[in-house]
């Protein structure tokens, strides 16, 4: 049976290999804040700081973007802690350094806004029944409140799954951050039994008392938004398989999560299995979740910590591949553990995975058990060449009863019409506005835009039937100085960077500057480029010095 298995993993990873690039496909990232994990490095105690805080956040999600990971799920609420200002809980000292110091800027609505930039979807991770220490500042705050609701295991402070007010409590601060933020997910950790609680009541009771806390969640957080994904990352092993045990560790039985249960009862929108196993531990049990997803989404999530040296595993860079191979062919997602592991290229995981596995990007499939109504298309396009390559305009569907919400993707192709059902034809996507440069290869290209609802559900394509070339703008210059073009605002340039053409920079200038002292150049033929305070560089145009 082994040997069947391994040649069943080894001929997926073929069939995989020679599929089609997926359109639609969670690939995310567990963004740890327990401990600054993952980040911050920098604490926030001044302007400076937070400066550089915020600097860090975005270098992480541009790395992400550029490997086409589309989800983040953002630690969010700690230990009884959280990132955010909230009503019910203090600040986590992961941000200042000190427990309940504010950080001095909203992080949640930041951390949103920068995901949303890059057409990522955040999702607030919520860690559920753990409160941390018991005489740290969340589980303390907490066990004065409510007293018997937290029980001490060891030096930890757990809530009791048992008591009704648990589920309430829980329920209230996921629905805190759903009301307050434009979160796109509920993303609820370690919502079951601790492995060392001492259980009295049967398992079957167990697995009742926390159905109730996730079907309150559920509950409390779609009658505000009834978008939000609520999901959970339980045990990677659900039960034990006829012919593979779970060698007594699962979700079912061991800590009472009738993950499967939820999704079949449509309290559950996605799942995120921590399938930190491989061989037959793995396999297997990724055909049981496949098999049983009724209809909902499920991206297990990888063990690529193992990868490293230091956590004592060493595993090879082509178990996880393969993995992730296995994990597509059987039409589901990946996710992985931890970013800073991902993000710090371990063994070269990020540069396999961005060049090879995930090359190009992949929308997050939509929540047709929700909604399945598609939104009208763009009701017209404007297309025209400029610096920067093509400036797309579009007018929205205002036809539709969540037009507010819409957003955008974008198409581009060398064929008429744009083939939208073809990932590697997507140039940018969840725009939140009706406007775009888009930056494309030279050569001839036709644009298509579609419009995308809350629940994902895309419209119909606006097609353009005329194909646009980027042209190259030529600035002037005298030999001596160089005139600058005026800077499209949306550029949000931080300063003007002149290149050579093998890339090497010439010169930095402000970007407020009309003219520019090229006396010291040589002769030849130079880029422009429109640099913004992230570090993402636009070419606005190319001279030449000839004198």
């Amino acid at each position: 049976m082994k040997k069947l298995l391994s040649a069943l993993v080894l001929c997926a990873v073929a069939l995989t290999t020679m599929a089609q690039v997926p359109k639609y496909e969670v690939r995310a990232v567990w963004l740890t804040t327990l401990n600054s994990l993952d980040w911050p490095s920098t604490k926030a105690t001044n302007s400076q700081s937070i400066e550089r805080q915020q600097q860090q956040f975005c270098a992480i999600l541009d790395q992400l973007r550029q490997s086409n990971v589309n989800t983040v799920l953002l630690q969010t609420r700690v230990r009884a802690t959280t990132i955010y200002p909230s009503r019910y809980e203090p600040f986590d000292g992961c941000l200042t350094g000190k427990p309940g110091r504010d950080p001095g800027y909203d992080v949640l609505r930041f951390a949103i806004d920068e995901c949303h930039r890059r057409g990522m979807e955040l999702h607030a991770w919520v860690v559920a029944i753990p409160v941390g220490k018991w005489n740290a500042i969340g589980c303390k705050q907490l066990r004065e409140r409510y007293g018997s609701l937290v029980r001490k295991i060891g030096d930890e402070g757990y809530m009791n799954p048992e008591m009704s007010q648990t589920s309430e409590y829980i329920a209230k601060i996921c629905r805190e951050i759903a009301e307050n933020y434009d979160v796109d997910g509920i993303h609820l950790d370690y919502i079951r039994y601790p492995e060392n609680w001492k259980q009295t009541q049967s398992k079957s009771r167990g697995r009742e008392h926390i159905t109730r806390i996730v079907r309150e969640i559920h509950n409390r957080v779609k009658a505000v938004k009834p978008w939000v994904k609520i999901s959970c990352s339980p045990v990677g092993k659900y039960s034990d398989l006829t012919r593979y045990p779970s060698r007594g560790w699962n979700a079912y039985d061991a800590v009472c999560q009738d993950a499967q249960g939820w999704l079949r009862e449509g309290i559950m929108d996605q799942l995120y299995p921590m399938m930190y196993f491989k061989g037959d531990n793995f396999y297997p049990f990724a055909v049981d979740w496949a098999d049983n997803t009724y209809g909902r989404t499920v991206a297990p999530g990888l063990a690529i910590w193992l990868l490293s040296r230091r956590e004592g595993s060493d595993w090879p860079l082509l178990d996880i591949t393969r993995e992730m191979h296995v994990l597509r062919t059987l039409g589901m997602g990946h996710t992985y553990f931890r970013s800073r592991f991902f993000t710090d290229n371990t063994k070269g995981v990020y540069t396999h995975t961005k060049n090879r596995i995930d090359r190009y990007p992949a929308l997050i499939p939509p929540m047709t058990w929700q909604s399945a109504a598609k939104p009208s298309r763009p009701s017209g396009m404007d297309i025209k060449p400029c610096a920067a390559g093509m400036e797309i305009n579009w007018w929205g569907a205002q036809d539709h009863s969540d037009a507010p919400y819409l957003m955008y993707n974008v198409y581009a192709s060398d064929r008429y019409p744009v083939d939208i059902s073809d990932a590697r034809n997507l140039v940018a996507m969840r725009l939140r506005n009706t406007r775009i440069l888009v930056e494309k290869e030279d050569g001839s290209h036709y644009y298509a835009v579609t419009a995308v609802d809350r629940y994902g559900n895309e419209s119909a394509a606006i097609q353009c039937d005329e194909p646009y070339e980027k042209t190259v703008v030529l600035l002037k210059n005298d030999g001596r100085r160089l005139e600058l073009p005026d800077l499209d605002p949306t550029l949000n340039t931080d300063y003007i960077s002149i290149t050579s053409l093998a890339g090497n920079v010439i010169t930095i200038r402000p970007s407020n500057e009309k003219q520019v002292s090229i006396r010291t150049i040589p002769n030849g033929v130079y880029t422009v480029n429109s640099v913004d305070r992230h570090k993402v560089s636009r070419r606005i145009g190319q001279f030449i010095v000839k004198r």
